[in-house]
């Protein structure tokens, strides 16, 4: 090879090889999730029981008109919000403030973040088989500890309709936390110690570092951690199901719940359908919007940092 040559680069892949390995991807994504998206959008426009082949009583927005006139949707709604904002009052805070602390060097701590993690791993529905034990009336565990501290009063905890939807919090709280600690505590690790190093060379006291460094540069986990749980939220069903079926007296019940139980138990597909649209609407609008609001910042300096400083 001669002074001036350069060593030879490997071509491209052609558009035949990129084809191969996007179109298996592709089909699925179009038969599992654009396709019954679309038959849901149809059939949301005809009343429909689900069998008898192809749905022909078109009814236009009738569906959609009841569904926002049915008070366990609007209901659903609410309920959605109030997780929302507990999850953001005080599941991530507690997630945050333990990631914190288990950034710090100290012995054990690798088993205590195995500890708070481990409830993650358990799927909803075990979790949910769970919790009906320890908040069985009369002989559950949770009912033993109030008797213990001297409190006799038999508390529902799955059956009264004014705190049910708290203790559901309270168990989403137990499952998911130590998820959100796992993704604050990686991007706490993220952030270098030369900064925090600089920080006490200047003088800097440890809740001024806090307050200057970790919290801005924590920004990024933060923003993606709230849309996690929101979408979270709008998806919600396995849990809830299994503990109270959405009852007592919708008191518990989500968009998910509404739906299986229009469609698979009273037969009502149609309308069903429009509420499952309603759900994807709801997803869709808030991922647009705090794309657009929210999240665009943080893929404006990725895009920056990936492709280098442009003056």
């Amino acid at each position: 090879m001669g002074a001036g040559s350069r060593p030879r680069r490997a071509g491209r892949p052609g558009p035949g090889v990129l084809a191969s390995f996007i179109a298996p991807s592709l089909v699925l994504f179009l038969l599992f999730v654009i396709l019954p998206v679309l038959f849901a959008a149809y059939v949301s426009f005809f009343r429909w029981n689900g069998l008898g082949g192809v749905p022909t009583d078109f009814v236009g927005l009738d569906n959609f008109r009841a569904m926002l006139g049915d008070e366990v949707f609007l209901g659903d709604l609410w309920r959605l919000g109030l997780i929302v904002v507990l999850s953001i009052l005080v599941q991530l805070p507690l997630a945050f403030g333990l990631a914190m602390l288990l950034h710090q060097r100290f012995p054990g701590r690798t088993a205590f973040r195995l500890l708070f993690f481990v409830p993650y791993v358990l799927t909803e529905a075990v979790t949910a088989v769970l919790f009906r034990l320890v908040f069985s009336p009369r002989r559950g565990f949770a009912d033993s500890i109030m008797a213990n501290l001297g409190i006799d009063a038999q508390i529902g905890w799955l059956s009264d309709r004014d705190i049910v939807l708290f203790v559901i919090f309270g168990i989403l709280t137990w499952k998911f936390f130590g998820f959100h600690m796992i993704l604050f505590l990686a991007g706490r690790q993220n952030i270098p110690d030369e900064l925090y190093e600089a920080a006490a060379i200047d003088g800097a006291t440890g809740a001024q570092a806090f307050r200057s460094i970790t919290l801005p540069l924590m920004g990024p986990t933060v923003r993606l951690i709230i849309f996690l749980s929101v979408i979270g939220t709008v998806q919600l069903f396995d849990l809830v199901y299994v503990l109270t079926g959405g009852g007592p007296f919708h008191a518990s019940e989500t968009l998910a719940i509404t739906m299986y139980e229009q469609g698979f138990q009273r037969g009502q597909i149609g309308y069903a359908s429009a509420l499952s649209i309603a759900m994807f609407l709801v997803s869709l609008v808030f991922a647009l919007f705090y794309q657009r609001l929210v999240l665009s910042r943080d893929l404006k300096g990725s895009l920056t940092t990936a492709g280098g400083n442009r003056s």
